[in-house]
């Protein structure tokens, strides 16, 4: 039935850390729910037990890849984390997701996926050779970044290893925290749920390849491939350049299509001036998304820019692999090297304030993406840095800190937008608890947002909720999250109005608006009521910003979901048939795109 489908591998591994079992199932069980998110979804159903933390032993956690990967099909590599989530309230359950190059090694391996239960009463690691599956000991590795923890595993396994692990913030039970794979790529929100089971890391070297259908011939999908790459645009489906090129009948500078006249990859070992990225030019599709100089300017990205990165099999390479010198001799890093995308670079940007382009901004990112990446924590899509901004701004900090504490932290640093502000400050939300003296700052960042917000809005009693009081109290402080930008205070009464910056758009979930109401009006709004946190979906982003002047948009958008399907940004008109088909579609794209894992 395998071969006559093709894509998937065959066996599903179960791994029970309590008993230290570990059985294969066959993945036909699960063809019906494809891959990816729905074999996490199904396995999260069956096992399903009610009102459980994520950190409890009878959680599952299942690691997931699709029948793409793997496969040889373009943009087919990232893996799915399905599991309870700590950042969300109840604890309810979400999928995460990373790029790089597990999920095909897993295949390679033999496995669509992993099913973690159970809790290891000591700290192990997961390695995997073919059909060669055993628990070995981690407390060698128990408690490093997860840098080293990529080396060792890698020593211990062979360089060609593909390994996910987590940082301290997991082992700590840091609500947010990530599982990573090498190169930058990570999953938020999970972190905690490995910590808690004792799970370090997972090692995978696969020898085998992934089938594809007996129907279907290799020229077939490599003619495919061919087809992809002569329609596929840059990051986020951009299709036309951000500036003026020759052979482009129009240029946006919302496009992420960077890649142009006047961009450098200065830091590599022989410079590239990357010049004109003709559309039909399959050897410079990897050349297109340059994104160094949307986080960094394109005067600095010029000079630190070494080289686009990514996933196996995409050729659209959105990551940048930067060269910052100053983060070992100034910061006293080992590495002078950071490879990120999106959040990686740009939330230490937001917890220090936006800085301006230049050396400042360009080593609070590079540095800030090292801690955060080596400690595993999750920016959750800035949460972490706008309740860190927000609350400064508006002085809670200083009223919601013990003195002793608030007289630790280096606000000189802080406000001066020093980047050796970032080393305390992810390493107070990565030891949490543990971190020596009172870390009430960390705790409360650590734990996420939804931890100190009721459905009223209204701010928790911050103490009560660290103390795990069942009942707080409320606290002096409200939180309202739907009021006009100020600050009042009447007598002891603090009141916060958050702006634009920090909107709150499902106060169920208090997650920060990602791709919602403010994209694409009621179609995104719409797309974040569905899923138990942001739906990480980019379909309407990708018509939003694919840099077309909106008449042709608005014009391909009739002609698939009907008029009015889509509006001008932030100049929306009422609901109606076509936004809801338009919506609809979107979710599909999402699921399929998510299960198939591309």
């Amino acid at each position: 039935m395998t071969n006559q489908y093709g894509g998937w591998a065959g066996n599903v591994l179960r791994v029970n850390l309590t008993t230290k079992i570990i059985t294969k199932e066959t993945t036909e069980t699960y063809h019906d729910y494809i891959g990816g998110m729905g074999i996490g979804y199904k396995v999260l159903w069956d096992d399903h037990v009610d009102n459980i933390k994520a950190t409890d032993e009878e959680n599952r956690l299942v690691i997931s890849a699709g029948p793409l990967s793997g496969s040889g099909a373009i943009c087919s590599a990232r893996t799915t984390i399905t599991s309870r989530n700590p950042v969300i309230r109840n604890h309810l359950i979400t999928d995460g997701h990373f790029g790089g190059h597990f999920s095909p090694e897993l295949k390679f391996a033999g496995y669509d996926a992993i099913i973690v239960e159970g809790m290891s009463d000591t700290p192990v690691w997961l390695k995997i050779v073919d059909d060669k599956v055993t628990l070995e000991s981690a407390s060698s590795i128990w408690g490093l970044g997860m840098f080293d923890t990529f080396a060792a595993v890698s020593k211990m396994m062979g360089q060609e290893a593909q390994v996910a692990a987590i940082g301290p913030g997991g082992e700590h039970l840091i609500a947010q925290s990530t599982i990573q794979t090498q190169g930058g790529h990570s999953a938020g929100g999970h972190g905690a749920v490995l910590g808690s089971k004792k799970l370090k890391a997972i090692g995978i070297i696969g020898t085998g390849t992934v089938e594809i259908a007996a129907t279907t011939s290799n020229e077939q999908l490599r003619a495919l491939d061919d087809h992809i790459l002569g329609i596929i645009g840059a990051n986020n489906q951009g299709v036309v350049p951000n500036q003026p090129q020759s052979w482009a009948e129009y240029s946006s500078t919302t496009s992420r299509w960077r890649g142009g006249p006047g961009v450098t990859w200065g830091a590599a070992d022989n410079p590239v001036d990357v010049g004109e990225t003709p559309w039909d030019d399959h050897q410079k599709v990897g050349m297109r998304t340059s994104m160094a100089e949307m986080y960094f300017g394109r005067e600095e990205a010029n000079k630190i820019f070494k080289r686009p990165g990514g996933c196996h099999s995409c050729p659209i390479r959105c990551f940048c692999e930067i060269k910052n010198p100053k983060m070992k001799t100034e910061y006293k890093l080992p590495t002078e090297n950071i490879t990120n995308v999106c959040l990686g670079f740009l939330d230490p940007w937001f917890v220090m304030g936006l800085p301006a382009n230049g050396e400042k901004r360009t080593d609070i990112q590079t540095v800030g993406a090292y801690y955060m990446d080596n400690l595993g924590i999750w920016s959750a899509y800035g949460q972490l840095s706008h309740m860190m901004r927000e609350f400064n701004k508006r002085g809670f900090w200083e009223i919601l800190l013990p003195p002793e504490e608030f007289a630790t932290i280096n606000w000189t640093q802080y406000n001066s937008q020093d980047a050796h502000f970032m080393q305390d400050f992810y390493t107070r939300i990565a030891y949490g608890e543990t971190y020596q003296g009172s870390n009430i700052l960390g705790r409360c960042l650590g734990r996420g947002l939804h931890e100190f917000i009721n459905d009223d809005g209204e701010l928790y009693n911050i103490e009560d909720i660290l103390n795990d009081v069942e009942t707080p109290r409320m606290a002096e402080l409200t939180f309202e999250l739907d009021g006009d930008a100020g600050y009042g205070l009447i007598g002891k009464t603090y009141s916060v109005y958050l702006d634009k910056s920090m909107k709150v758009f499902n106060r169920s979930m208090v997650g920060g608006v990602h791709h919602a109401s403010e994209s694409a009006g009621q179609v995104g709004a719409l797309l974040n009521t569905v899923f138990n946190r942001d739906p990480q979906c980019h379909s309407h982003i990708n018509l939003i910003d694919c840099g077309l002047p909106y008449a042709k948009v608005a014009e391909v958008a009739a002609s698939m979901w009907g008029e009015g399907a889509f509006d001008p940004v932030k100049h929306y008109k009422p609901m109606n048939t076509s936004k809801a088909k338009f919506a609809k579609w979107c979710l599909v794209k999402n699921v399929l795109h998510d299960s198939l894992t591309l």
